[in-house]
């Protein structure tokens, strides 16, 4: 098993900069692939980043560029630097885990591990 909690979600402006964390614990954190997705209001849940256990990363198109990922293996830790944020960034935030990284970036309805989400909006 593995605990995933988020924090450092927020209300912010268009512009602005956020730095989300997820807390990992249970089962060996190194040997997972990490990432990040979002889900606005009545959408789909989205993917938005990925970093796997050796530190290659994958990111949405709609965030290249401004969102950077990283992960700190002693820690047990994940972050997400959100730069240059817009108004369709605001979403729930959630952090998930899974050995196999193609459910990153094509089935994450069979991610294995999820957190709990964390609030971020964005304002004009």
């Amino acid at each position: 098993q593995v605990q995933l909690v988020e924090s450092g979600g927020g209300l912010v402006q268009a512009g602005d900069s956020l730095r989300l964390s997820c807390a990992g614990s249970g089962r060996a954190f190194s040997n997972y692939h990490m990432g990040w997705f979002r889900q606005a209001p009545g959408k789909e849940r989205e993917f938005v980043a990925t970093i796997t256990w050796s530190g290659n990363t994958v990111y949405a198109e709609s965030v290249k560029g401004r969102f950077t990922i990283s992960r700190d293996n002693v820690k047990n830790m994940v972050f997400l630097q959100m730069n240059s944020l817009k108004p369709e960034d605001t979403a729930v935030y959630y952090c998930a885990a899974d050995q196999s990284i193609l459910r990153f970036t094509q089935t994450h309805q069979q991610i294995n591990y999820w957190g709990q989400g964390t609030q971020v909006t964005v304002s004009e």
